[in-house]
């Protein structure tokens, strides 16, 4: 069995007018080359009039059609390798070496430059080395600056009584697409049963509680008894059920309705 490759043809204004790297040159090489080599050429990809250094502000690959279509394709079409006239077809900045290098290990496809017959992409270049840690280093600062930004906007919000997120305490709903907590009426009743059980009993222990409220015959939102640790939760919120909302060091009432 043939082993199956694809090819990649790509010339710009500057190379087609310059480095005489035509399209229909290149697509000869390829074809040439795989009969000389016994491989099975089962597509060429080709792209006209971009430059091999260019990249999407997403830091992805490129706007070259050919080339995204191609990467696209490794998924469902097993190859083995990307034949090209040489590598500048596929990139000409670091930046772009290493985003599209990163797509084809992905898939386990090498590259096979014609006019650089040793190169391989899976080689340890320093630079390579370089770049992925600076695209790492960029990637880890964009997701900090995000959190960043979360925890600004809902540190705002708390100031002003909103829910800023998180679990939503028993006895409250949170329905899909709303930005404020509304009561559940029918677990805010085990909620007044909790807090009344406590000022009776303040010395009971929490499995007591609990106890008390299986008697009664609650369960919790899941349907299951209550054990000591949902007992406890809700008690350290208190001051929640009492319509004081704290998130962080913010401390404001609440924009919900109070359960006690």
């Amino acid at each position: 069995m043939r082993e199956k490759v694809v090819g990649y043809v790509r010339v710009s204004t500057y190379g087609q007018a310059k480095e005489g790297y035509s399209l229909a040159y290149q697509l000869e090489e390829i074809e040439r080359y795989c009969d000389r080599s016994g491989l099975e050429l089962l597509h060429v990809y080709e792209d006209k009039g971009w430059s091999g250094a260019t990249v999407d502000e997403e830091g992805l690959t490129v706007e070259r059609e050919g080339l995204q279509e191609m990467l696209a394709d490794l998924k469902s079409r097993p190859v083995s390798a990307v034949v090209v006239l040489n590598t500048s077809r596929l990139w000409r900045s670091d930046m772009a070496k290493v985003l599209i290098q990163r797509e084809l290990k992905r898939h386990q496809v090498d590259v096979t430059a014609i006019e650089q017959p040793n190169y391989s992409i899976y080689a340890h270049d320093p630079n390579d080395f370089l770049v992925n840690g600076m695209l790492e280093l960029l990637d880890q600062y964009q997701r900090l600056e995000i959190t960043l930004k979360l925890s600004r906007g809902r540190k705002k919000k708390a100031q002003q009584g909103g829910y800023a997120g998180g679990g939503v305490p028993f006895g409250y709903r949170a329905a899909k697409g709303e930005k404020a907590i509304a009561v559940d009426w029918e677990n805010a009743i085990i909620v007044h049963r909790l807090f009344e059980l406590k000022e009776l009993f303040p010395h009971w222990p929490l499995s007591e509680f609990a106890k008390q409220l299986n008697y009664d015959g609650h369960r919790t939102a899941q349907g299951k008894a209550f054990t000591k640790v949902q007992i406890k939760r809700m008690l350290d919120r208190e001051d929640f059920y009492n319509g004081l909302y704290t998130y962080g060091s913010v401390t404001s009432r609440g924009q919900y309705a109070a359960i006690l």
